[in-house]
């Protein structure tokens, strides 16, 4: 039996909205049947789409065959056939549409960052909390089939005692002069929300947290490396946000994390995020597909000698590991276990509190580049 699940779909016109969550998640769900429930029911989901501009939200609609679209939120939400309301708005309007989504009585799945403030954030889940409605924020890496197979590793004790962790993320954003920008100009205008800190920090606080232990407290630096760049419109523009995040975290099991983030890097890696694991009986690295892994026994003994060519070869005493699984869309997997427990009630640990905690690492980022120290993190 079929069972429609009507999503209010807020922000889907961007770029990761449009092509992440509408069309490689929730039209790939309703194209396949839908979501299969414990009753065995298949769930079924109907996008609304909502956004300000009512061109846009048109052009999208007939494109992909949805059949409803809004530039009134306060319509949708009191829409009693709305189930689900979804927001990847820009940042600064999220706190609202997902306050007034929770006012309504609707279960709330949206993007990170929650919030622009800790304080906002929390404020959220607190609000969800006192309304009782269900709630989720995006964390699409930990479903990314490279970090799948780094949390296998670790479940399974392959690296004996985690030491560190090194992370790499990024790739050069043209300037948009001769080469089109690969990414909207408001990232770079922290007027408008822009900022790999605030943006990264929160995928790396989840990564951490769920791989490898809460963070304890950090040092972070940020960066202008390019300070202008041109716009949609190709007229120049100041950057005023950040471009490039450095940040080291300690562990309260003590290891130490670093994961560099950057719009001003040329790509000469495995991938555009690589996570390296260095531990007592071997380590890995992961990307976003694939995992190498170089266990003790097979690690080799480098002979530190700069006058002469090393005989090693760094990248060959290194295994593949095996993808036995295939792995859904990152998005998706996770859109799937929301409707899941939405419906059957199933554990949904990825709350707003969770996307609190990214919020709150973050601000601790910046607050660590103003005063050049150490930022401890409280246990929120």
């Amino acid at each position: 039996m079929e069972k429609r699940v009507t999503i209010a779909m807020n922000g889907v016109t961007g770029r990761m909205g449009t092509n992440q969550h509408l069309v490689r998640s929730i039209l790939a769900i309703r194209n396949a049947g839908g979501v299969r429930l414990a009753n065995g029911d298949l769930a079924v989901p109907e996008p609304i789409l909502v956004g300000r501009n009512e061109k846009k939200l048109a052009e999208l609609a007939a494109t992909h065959g949805v059949a409803r679209y809004t530039t009134s939120l306060d319509e949708v939400l009191g829409d009693d056939s709305v189930d689900i309301y979804f927001d990847s708005a820009v940042t600064e309007l999220r706190a609202d549409g997902v306050g007034k989504a929770i006012a309504a009585g609707k279960p709330v799945y949206c993007e990170k960052p929650t919030g622009t403030t800790l304080d906002q954030a929390l404020s959220l889940w607190k609000q969800a909390q006192a309304a009782g409605v269900k709630n989720g924020v995006v964390q699409d890496k930990l479903w990314l089939p490279g970090l799948m197979k780094l949390a296998y590793l670790i479940r399974t004790g392959f690296f004996g005692r985690i030491l560190s962790v090194r992370g790499e993320f990024g790739y050069w954003v043209f300037d948009g002069e001769y080469q089109p920008t690969q990414r909207p100009s408001w990232n770079y205008r922290k007027e408008d929300g822009g900022g790999i800190m605030i943006d990264m920090f929160c995928h790396w606080r989840y990564v951490i947290d769920n791989l490898f232990g809460p963070v304890k407290r950090l040092s972070a630096i940020g960066a202008v490396h390019v300070p202008e760049r041109y716009d949609e419109s190709h007229s120049r523009y100041a950057c005023t946000a950040d471009d490039a995040a450095y940040g080291t975290f300690e562990l309260e099991n003590g290891i130490i994390c670093q994961f560099n983030s950057s719009w001003a890097v040329r790509v000469r890696r495995d991938d555009l995020l690589t996570i390296q694991v260095d531990g007592t009986n071997g380590s890995a690295v992961a990307g976003l597909t694939q995992c190498y892994v170089q266990p003790d026994a097979t690690t080799p003994k480098p002979v530190w000698n700069p006058d002469l060519e090393s005989p090693i070869d760094y990248f060959h005493d290194w295994t593949l590991v095996p993808t036995r699984d295939p792995a859904k869309n990152a998005f998706r997997a996770q859109w799937e276990l929301f409707i899941r427990h939405v419906y059957d009630d199933e554990p949904f640990p990825w709350t707003l509190l969770e996307g609190a905690k990214g919020v709150q690492l973050a601000e601790a980022g910046l607050d660590s580049w103003r005063k050049r120290s150490w930022v401890d993190l409280p246990a929120l």
